[in-house]
């Protein structure tokens, strides 16, 4: 969650601009979208506060109209920020039958993983606050029908927000829950790649499914993390495009190059990390930035990472492979 470091521009484009433009490439734009990795209630709470006169006032007008003839197929909405009180139920239970999700969110359909509570989020950086009564609000989490995992959860070292021997012990916990439960892990690693390493590989079966959320570490970590465990993906956000990034991209590289291609998910990590590519279909906000990122734009988000695989991959065959991962990991398809 929240890896961008980037500046922004303090210029605010118009609102018509996050409806985004029309795809140039067909055949990606015929790919659904699945993002395997968004933060829902953050991604509105942004849109309200940088837009005070929108003319979208909840979480579902925001779905149906941001993602309407976008081709948007699943999102995996990642319950670990700032408090919320009871929303996660309310936004599960919303989409609970086919008639809901289709008149509530517009055909999209809606799934989540758990890694936050009602008063206290358990998101690396928040560590020092879990407790009992953390851990049994994710555990009841994890009963609900659209609940796919358990995350995010890991190791943050780049702020040191909480003590790194809470973190490990914190993280931990949460991994024999997982693994007991047999819940698809969300992983949050960044700047901690030996204890990341060592702790998952003491705590979790190296066939169980892992999605490393936001990868941005070296791709040597990532290629040992990836022979260990059979079923571990890298996911790919908007960060992959910048400048100050270079390990995604070579990652992407060295996984395209192997016998059985990228083993990647797509994700938006929403509010955060924009593709910058986006900015070249867009050609009349030059200068200024989005003020928030959103699902719609995963199809920018593999287009470049094809660029990065290089010949025969395409930003649609990326689309293809991340959406069949998607179902691998987290039985959404």
């Amino acid at each position: 969650m929240g890896k961008n470091n980037k500046k922004k521009s303090n210029i605010i484009p118009a609102e018509t601009y996050l409806r985004l433009p029309a795809l140039a490439d067909v055949s990606l734009a015929d790919q659904p979208i699945i993002d395997t990795h968004t933060h829902l209630v953050s991604t509105f709470s942004t849109y309200r506060s940088k837009y005070k006169n929108g003319t979208l006032y909840t979480i579902h007008d925001f779905v149906r109209e941001m993602y309407r003839d976008r081709n948007v197929k699943a999102i995996v909405d990642v319950w670990c920020e700032a408090p919320v009180l009871m929303a996660w139920r309310e936004l599960a239970d919303s989409a609970l039958t086919v008639e809901d999700r289709e008149q509530k969110w517009g055909g999209v359909d809606y799934w989540f993983v758990m890694g936050e509570f009602p008063i206290v989020r358990v998101h690396p950086h928040d560590a020092k606050s879990y407790n009992d009564a953390v851990e049994a609000s994710i555990l009841e989490a994890m009963a609900h029908p659209r609940c796919v995992g358990w995350g995010e959860m890991g190791l943050d070292y780049h702020y040191d927000n909480s003590p790194r021997a809470i973190q490990q012990e914190v993280f931990i916990r949460q991994l024999n829950h997982a693994v007991r439960l047999g819940k698809p892990l969300t992983i949050h690693t960044r700047e901690a790649e030996a204890d990341t390493e060592r702790i998952l590989m003491e705590h979790v079966p190296a066939d169980h499914k892992i999605h490393i959320h936001c990868f941005t570490d070296s791709p040597e970590f990532a290629q040992r993390l990836l022979q260990h465990f059979c079923n571990l993906y890298i996911g790919i956000t908007g960060v992959i495009t910048y400048s100050t990034n270079l390990n995604t991209s070579n990652i992407v590289s060295q996984m395209a190059m192997s016998d059985g291609g990228p083993r990647i998910l797509l994700e938006t990590d929403a509010p955060f990390m924009v593709p910058s590519n986006l900015y070249n279909s867009i050609p009349e906000i030059k200068g200024s930035r989005l003020p928030l990122c959103h699902t719609a734009m995963i199809p920018w988000v593999a287009e470049y990472t094809a660029g990065k695989a290089g010949h025969p991959w395409s930003g649609a065959d990326i689309m293809k492979r991340a959406n069949e991962n998607a179902k691998t990991v987290y039985g959404v398809q």
